[in-house]
């Protein structure tokens, strides 16, 4: 393995960001080193970092090059020697390709969770309404129970996704995609809006 692929798979971003000073909070933000930042800006994942505020973005390689001013190559001598690691030539092919850009990845991101939230919000209101107990005695419909159970916590976090600050967004969108909760969730509305279609109980905000 080259000097540039042994440093990506033994350092994080969040890693060197943290060795060189920068305080990372809980989510993965920081403030941006590279401009005048007064609250956190820069984004710092496991492979790559990128600022919402100045648009810098880049691997390990790419953070601490552009930190003290140096070449990928200064930059990846200074890492060995920085977390000890045996540094080997590198090669051409050892540079990585750019990824997509993180920002248009997490706007996207953002859209479908949105989406699929507030589809849910409108099914479960739907089922409190078209499911509560008529009377007292009448044992309790599971889509009404759910409805009463969840409604509270998905508008929350609808309401996130609305009026919420850069750091409070990115945190709920990366839960909501880890593991494909997202798509789970979308699969599940799906299937539940079939189920009433099939028994004549098309939601009213389908």
């Amino acid at each position: 393995m080259t000097i540039y692929g042994t440093i990506k798979a033994a350092i994080s971003v969040k890693q060197a960001a943290e060795h060189y000073g920068l305080k990372v909070n809980r989510n993965g933000m920081a403030c941006c080193p590279f401009h005048n930042d007064r609250h956190p800006s820069l984004k710092l994942n496991e492979d790559y970092f990128f600022c919402f505020g100045c648009g810098a973005k880049g691997d390990v390689i790419d953070l601490v090059a552009r930190l003290f001013n140096m070449s990928s190559y200064e930059a990846a001598q200074k890492l060995a020697s920085d977390f000890g690691l045996d540094p080997k030539p590198p090669t051409a092919a050892a540079m990585a390709k750019p990824k997509r850009p993180y920002i248009r990845q997490f706007r996207e991101n953002e859209m479908l969770c949105f989406r699929v939230l507030t589809d849910y919000l409108h099914l479960l209101e739907d089922w409190k309404v078209r499911y509560a107990p008529k009377t007292p005695e009448e044992a309790l419909d599971d889509r009404f129970v759910e409805a009463c159970q969840m409604h509270c916590y998905i508008e929350y976090m609808a309401d996130v996704l609305t009026v919420g600050d850069l750091e409070e967004r990115v945190a709920l969108v990366d839960k909501l995609m880890q593991d494909g909760k997202i798509a789970f969730l979308q699969e599940y509305i799906t299937r539940k809006k079939k189920e009433m279609a099939h028994h004549g109980e098309e939601p009213e905000n389908a």
